[in-house]
């Protein structure tokens, strides 16, 4: 692992940017960026658009090392270019933000009150890919819809034991059980899960750390403790489904928890603005969520 990265990760003020949505998740993010489903067919023309947006985005002066520490990528990023580099030693090479990738192939269905991942048979190949590229971590998601203990306590067992595979390929694991904004239980499905992983992170190996990935707590500082833990090099939060307004606000009540949004992060970005426009608008977001994220 590249120890200025895990510096950078472990200890420099910022925040990550998620610029992962993929297959599923593309058209909802073109469409809030001004572009509709119908200007566009097929696939690739639209993994071309998403491409441009994220590069509109990370070539951003707005966007750099001084307030982003990492950025999430999918795996199309990682394979396509930025200004003629590679898209994660762009990241790293020009603007000193670390690469991730999203490395999970999405969600199974609802069992127990949860969501786990689908099977991920190709993942030594891509951590290799990944490594090969020069990324640092990667992020997976499973979500939490109620207080079930069985499903809370089998999303946690699942994403610790690919995490383990990814500590083995020599890369960080982002750690992201979310819990859904609109459970039911919310507040009960989060102590579940802080019990859970604490129980997983006792099992690490002495020098095994990860990074946890979580929705903002319904009770301030809950996970106070996992911030502190030594199995633990950083906590992020995703957004959730919170407007960015909201989702800083929240944070903000949460010491030594950072973001890692994704829509919240591009909320109020269009393809229609010019370029003055578009980086004031980033630059705005970015400022106001590395606020939340060093309170």
């Amino acid at each position: 692992m590249n120890s200025q990265q895990h510096e950078k990760v472990k200890s420099a003020k910022g925040f990550v940017a998620a610029l992962d949505q993929s297959g599923g998740s593309t058209p909802k993010a073109l469409s809030l960026y001004g572009i509709s489903k119908e200007s566009y067919s097929g696939d690739q023309q639209m993994f071309d658009l998403i491409h441009a947006m994220r590069t509109r985005i990370i070539t951003s002066p707005a966007f750099n090392g001084d307030r982003i520490l990492g950025a999430i990528l999918f795996e199309q990023t990682m394979d396509r270019d930025i200004e003629g580099r590679g898209s994660a030693d762009y990241l790293w090479s020009v603007k000193q933000v670390v690469p991730f990738l999203k490395v999970d192939k999405g969600l199974a269905d609802e069992a127990n009150g949860v969501q786990v991942m689908k099977p991920m048979p190709g993942l030594d190949a891509l951590l290799a890919r990944a490594k090969d590229k020069g990324v640092f971590g990667t992020k997976m998601r499973s979500v939490v819809k109620s207080a079930d203990a069985k499903g809370v306590d089998e999303i946690v067992a699942q994403q610790f034991s690919v995490g383990k595979q990814i500590l083995a390929a020599g890369l960080m694991p982002i750690i992201e059980p979310e819990v859904d904004i609109h459970a039911k239980d919310k507040e009960g499905a989060e102590r579940l899960l802080k019990a859970a992983i604490l129980k997983e992170l006792d099992r690490l190996g002495a020098q095994q750390q990860v990074m946890l990935k979580l929705t903002i707590p319904t009770v301030a500082e809950f996970y106070a403790d996992l911030v502190k833990h030594p199995k633990v090099l950083r906590v992020v939060a995703l957004s959730g489904g919170y407007s960015r307004e909201e989702a800083n606000r929240l944070l903000a009540r949460n010491h030594g928890v950072i973001a890692s949004f994704s829509r919240a992060l591009t909320e109020g970005l269009s393809a229609q603005q010019s370029d003055e426009a578009f980086n004031k608008a980033l630059d705005a977001s970015i400022g106001s969520i590395y606020q939340a994220s060093i309170t």
